[in-house]
């Protein structure tokens, strides 16, 4: 005769831990996936500038094109994949979208362009400048456009990063004009897309395709007159060139995914490992940090640790906040 254990009751500690168990270990689970595929799209956005110098003998429009071209039929997989198609194709039906997306095509062109742009010609240091400011250009667009309120943190962060700016502008006569429009075109594009309501792989899969007939002609031109790399040029470059593709949607591939796992939080903390990564590799190609951008750098690090301080404890207060209700 066996004996069994008494039941334990519904509300008893022990049924309480092991309803905690249950819900906690996936929870963690998901988050460490998370928190390592996020790794990955900002690790492979920060060391992608050693992509493009390695195609930096190649007109910067020509790399573009073919980094649109080359998206466009994996875009399009995933999103058959997805099952997404027909949401793909009803965004397309509001015409306001439409209008949208066209705006945030011209952004991202221009915005790819330029960076492509900066690596070619030494100015990494720049464009690495330029991610840094963009949280905060963000911050700056969301309280013009959108009417959000600025904390007093982040009033104090927008004005040390504006110092910065300032101080090597006047004090060096050297205006950065590539971090400034390549943080504002971002900024812009980041906003657009917030007010187009449009998932971010089938946004993404819009905008190529908008950008696609211009990058074929444009290449075809090139093939024509002989001055294309891909038909010209050496098999290395060649191959580098048909795997632009790739590298434009496997970090972004990534990056989607780990957003629907983490917080918005932990996603801004690790943001930053990107433009580390591009300030890293700027130094390792021998671009001269001078006293001015020393400085720059360090008004701008010192705004976003109090900007991320800042956004960690809202975070909290907001999750005490939805526990309390």
């Amino acid at each position: 005769m066996t004996s069994s254990a008494p039941p334990i009751p519904h509300d008893s500690p022990a049924r309480v831990g092991q309803r905690l168990s249950q819900h906690t270990d996936p929870d963690r689970r998901r988050a460490r996936t998370g928190v390592a595929l996020s790794l990955a799209a900002y690790v492979i956005w920060g060391l992608v500038p050693i992509y493009f110098k390695s195609v930096a003998h190649v007109a910067p429009l020509e790399v573009v094109s073919h980094r649109i071209i080359w998206s466009v039929p994996l875009l399009l997989g995933l999103i058959w994949l997805r099952k997404g198609m027909r949401v793909a194709v009803a965004s397309l039906g509001c015409r306001r979208t439409v209008l949208t997306l066209v705006g945030t095509t011209l952004l991202i062109g221009a915005n790819w362009y330029l960076f492509i742009w900066a690596v070619a010609h030494g100015r990494l240091l720049q464009a690495s400048l330029g991610y840094y400011i963009n949280p905060l250009v963000t911050v700056l667009l969301g309280f013009v456009f959108l009417k959000e309120r600025l904390r007093r943190p982040q009033i104090v962060s927008v004005g040390i990063a504006a110092l910065g700016v300032a101080y090597l502008t006047f004090g060096h006569g050297e205006f950065p004009w590539l971090a400034m429009v390549l943080a504002v075109s971002f900024g812009l594009y980041g906003l657009m897309r917030k007010t187009a309501r449009v998932d971010a792989v089938v946004g993404l899969t819009v905008e190529t395709t908008l950008l696609a007939p211009f990058a074929l002609g444009y290449l075809a031109y090139l093939i024509v007159h002989g001055e294309a790399a891909l038909t010209s040029g050496t098999t290395p470059t060649t191959l580098l060139l048909l795997t632009a593709g790739v590298v434009t949607t496997v970090p972004l591939l990534c990056f989607n995914a780990a957003a629907r796992r983490l917080r918005l939080a932990t996603l801004g903390f690790l943001q930053y490992i990107t433009p580390t990564g591009h300030f890293l590799l700027a130094l390792a190609y021998g671009e001269s940090m001078t006293t001015g951008h020393a400085i720059t750098f360090g008004c701008i690090w010192t705004a976003l640790a109090l900007y991320s301080a800042d956004a960690v404890r809202a975070h909290r207060r907001l999750g005490r906040a939805g526990r309390i209700a």
